[in-house]
């Protein structure tokens, strides 16, 4: 599938994230080993400054810990529900 610059555009406007770090993010998961701890950590800083949400050194080691231990719920209203805790 691809994405137009309009797409961006309008996606940039409700997020404040542009395409550059969209794409950026996007090759990483795409290419990324997601076993890989330092991998990993590098996608979750990426995030945590898209969206403005602070994440701990503590939350990071369970995130990236969960990961590798297969761990991962296979619902996202489990992964939701997880996070509530």
């Amino acid at each position: 599938m691809e994405f137009g610059d309009n797409f961006f555009k309008k996606v940039e406007k409700k997020t404040k994230v542009d395409k550059e770090t969209i794409l950026s993010l996007a090759q990483k998961l795409q290419n990324g080993n997601m076993k890989d701890e330092s991998t990993l950590r590098e996608i979750i800083k990426t995030l945590s400054k898209m969206t403005g949400k602070e994440v701990s050194k503590e939350r990071e080691d369970k995130i990236v810990q969960t990961i590798i231990d297969d761990k991962v719920p296979k619902g996202v209203e489990k992964a939701f529900l997880q996070n509530d805790k």
